[in-house]
């Protein structure tokens, strides 16, 4: 993708700064348990905090080239997102408040408790901010399959406003009373969880088809490698690399080809009218 000139200043680089502390939780479950807490706008301190495990203090160190780069780049993505949504509020009569975003490495301090890298990037409604591990993308095409490109990090970056956007708009707050009034099974629970997740699928193409026609950043291959990285998080992919077998009724994401379909359909449509995932799949 080609880079633009917007620089945001609602970045919070602390890659470097050092760490320490316990590195809490432990085991994919775990893991997996407290993504869906976080995405339902819950705090999942409580689940991480059970592992006990501890890491030793990292030192300050300063960022080589390559990381100051990637830095720009966040920046830069951070920036056309908060221009964007701006937009897009606007035109719906509304004001959009922007989100910050958290780089670190191994685990820092959020608003939802202590924030892993092996929790891959994730929203915090509490304090409204993107917590970005970089691994994480090694992983994504280490171990998931995903060829990661710039386009890759920008949908993923997409991905978690998609949920800040749905924490302005209340849907948070709507799934997490559902979550916390105790009169839902788990599976009807995972049910709210793919819808969540497959309408910041839709929010990331809706993002791509606004920024793209001010910016004019696609290049060929860009949107490819989105949709490849969203079917690589499907939930059957995961399933299937991880244990060998596809339980739906335990799908927390959606499927690789709900992934693709929500984000294509906010590329396409352009209209956030049609991001209604919950009244589509939870009838």
């Amino acid at each position: 993708m080609k880079w633009t000139d917007d620089r945001s200043g609602n970045v919070d680089d602390r890659r470097g700064s050092g760490g320490g502390g316990a590195i809490v939780g432990g085991g994919l479950g775990t893991i997996i348990i407290a993504a869906i807490v976080f995405f339902l706008g819950g705090d999942p301190s409580a689940i991480l905090s059970s592992g006990g495990n501890s890491a030793p203090r990292t030192e300050q160190r300063e960022l080589n080239q390559n990381e100051l780069q990637v830095g720009e780049f966040i920046k830069m993505i951070t920036a056309e997102n908060e221009e964007t949504w701006t937009k897009i509020f606007a035109d719906n009569g509304m004001r959009y408040q922007p989100a910050k975003v958290v780089l670190f490495e191994s685990q820092t301090q959020s608003g939802c408790g202590t924030a892993q890298s092996a929790m891959g990037p994730f929203y915090c409604p509490a304090d409204q901010s993107v917590y970005m591990d970089m691994s994480f993308f090694q992983e994504l095409q280490q171990k998931f399959g995903a060829k990661v490109t710039e386009f890759t990090i920008a949908y993923v970056m997409a991905h978690e406003m998609g949920h800040h956007v749905q924490n302005l708009l209340g849907t948070l707050g709507k799934t997490d009373q559902l979550r916390r009034s105790g009169k839902y099974s788990e599976e009807e629970m995972n049910r709210v969880s793919v819808a969540t997740e497959l309408q910041a699928d839709f929010y990331a193409g809706l993002w791509a088809r606004y920024s793209n026609e001010r910016e004019k950043f696609l290049e060929p291959g860009d949107l490819e490698s989105a949709v490849e990285a969203a079917e690589a998080v499907g939930d059957d992919n995961i399933q299937k690399r991880s244990q060998g077998y596809v339980n739906q009724e335990s799908f927390t994401h959606g499927s690789s080809a709900q992934r693709k379909e929500w984000f294509m359909k906010g590329y396409n449509s352009g209209d956030i009218k049609q991001g209604d995932t919950f009244n589509q799949l939870l009838r």
